[in-house]
């Protein structure tokens, strides 16, 4: 079989026969990912027949945590689903060096999940996410951020990068999972900080792509305001100095509560209670009248 490589086989950098052996196993492992074959027949090749190439010149098998990448990018729910309900929180680990941009990068399963707009993936993650042996590990996993500065979302954590997407489903995932909503990227700025960016920008004409676009800044905002209960955004005194702005693009009342003028509705107070009073897998089937804050944009 083209992957059936030994580690014999692979000793040293110079066994460039043995490299592109181990080239070619990599690629049919990632085309059978593509091509949503039975998770049972993925698994197999993991384990027994597929190999990459390492920096240590030497040819390693696929992680749970690798394979489950390659699930994220090629949205193989049954794949994720099988790896996950097996390995648990061990496919969430980070990846080895070749799958990773630099050493201090750490496991990017949930940037992935964001930026592929995997929301079913998502929801096994967040599920196994629970069996964290401790609280720290688990904020640790949620709130990890993108470390290596080469990287696009470097610095930013998967809330930021949901926000800078405009994922809302995403967003209120992570949010009801207990991700914080607070944590700016390298240059302080918040996930709030960059939602009222884009929205200051506003359309320059109306289009329907441009409606869907800013409805979902519109949920996206809603759902990280309902998660906030103090803000913490840099962007306060572009507010203040231009009020008259600021209101036609996010609403009087949301306006007053983002400059500070006056507290949240009774309403707001409320839905935020009930967001932290109800399970996170139950969020999404709240009514339509309830989800999410509705603030005009």
């Amino acid at each position: 079989m083209p992957w059936d490589v030994g580690e014999q086989h692979c000793e040293g950098r110079s066994d460039y026969k043995s490299e592109k052996r181990c080239q070619r196993t990599s690629f049919a492992f990632y085309q059978a990912v593509r091509d949503q074959l039975p998770a049972w027949l993925l698994e197999d090749m993991r384990v027994m027949e597929v190999f990459h190439w390492e920096d240590d010149g030497r040819a390693h098998s696929f992680t749970p945590s690798e394979a489950l990448l390659y699930a994220l990018v090629h949205d193989h729910q049954a794949y994720a689903r099988y790896l996950l309900t097996r390995y648990s929180v061990a496919a969430l680990d980070a990846p080895s060096r070749s799958f990773r941009c630099c050493q201090a990068s750490g496991a990017p399963h949930l940037s992935v999940a964001v930026r592929y707009d995997r929301v079913m993936i998502l929801k096994m993650i967040m599920t196994s996410v629970k069996d964290f042996p401790a609280e720290g590990e688990r904020r640790g996993f949620l709130d990890r951020r993108g470390a290596c500065p080469h990287d696009a979302d470097g610095g930013k954590t998967a809330v930021h990068l949901a926000c800078d997407l405009l994922r809302p489903e995403c967003l209120l995932l992570l949010l009801g999972h207990g991700a914080c909503p607070y944590l700016g990227d390298g240059a302080g700025n918040t996930p709030l900080d960059s939602l009222l960016h884009l929205i200051g920008q506003g359309p320059a004409h109306v289009s329907a792509h441009v409606s869907a676009d800013v409805r979902r800044r519109q949920v996206c905002l809603g759902y990280l305001l309902l998660f906030m209960p103090k803000l913490h955004f840099q962007l306060k005194q572009q507010l203040l100095l231009k009020p008259e702005q600021w209101q036609s693009l996010v609403g009087t009342e949301a306006f007053h509560w983002l400059a500070g003028v006056s507290p949240p509705s009774l309403f707001v107070k409320a839905m935020q209670t009930l967001v932290r009073s109800i399970p996170a897998e139950r969020l999404d089937c709240l009514p339509g009248f309830l989800k999410p804050i509705d603030f005009p944009l």
